[in-house]
């Protein structure tokens, strides 16, 4: 029972986040912000669609019950719920799914920016891995943490270069 009603919250909450993001995308282009890595967001996407699609027809098919440790996997999922809140909060108006630089904007370095650069990336890999162990679901945790570690090692060169070449960012950071 707790499948479909983690799989609906999270599904929910992916297009509770399309809307921020889409409205969050306008007002930042409508103030001359640049959008950086265009042509690797569709693969983020399909990454994320694969995900939910894998990780439901392996939970389906395979008859995948809930994890012995659910409990941990759970408070895990629950932690990274709340990092993320805290990562949209703090990135307020700049926050997207998409690499989008307002140029010459302040860098933000409050809330989880003030311990690490891309936090936001933590948490989606917890949350594909801690989901996936949430069923035991192995196939999906192994084959979309691999996935994520790949699209990760083309997208954050992307956004380091676009914030360094367009902010602030690296003297923010080379200061700490």
């Amino acid at each position: 029972m707790l499948f479909p009603i983690l799989l609906s919250f999270v599904v929910g909450q992916r297009f509770i986040e399309l809307i921020i993001a889409k409205r969050n995308e306008k007002q930042l282009k409508n103030s001359g912000a640049i959008e950086f890595g265009a042509d690797h967001y569709p693969w983020i996407v399909l990454l994320h669609i694969g995900f939910f699609t894998v990780l439901l027809s392996e939970v389906l098919l395979l008859d995948r019950e809930l994890s012995s440790l659910w409990p941990i996997w759970l408070l895990l999922f629950t932690l990274a719920q709340i990092g993320r809140i805290w990562v949209i909060s703090s990135l307020g108006k700049h926050w997207n799914t998409k690499i989008i630089v307002l140029p010459s904007a302040d860098v933000v370095i409050k809330g989880p920016y003030k311990f690490m650069k891309h936090p936001n990336y933590v948490i989606v890999a917890t949350e594909i891995l801690v989901l996936s162990l949430l069923f035991n679901a192995y196939f999906t945790a192994i084959i979309f943490s691999l996935l994520n570690l790949w699209m990760m090692r083309v997208r954050i060169p992307i956004e380091e270069r676009a914030l360094q070449e367009h902010t602030a960012y690296f003297s923010v950071f080379k200061q700490k």
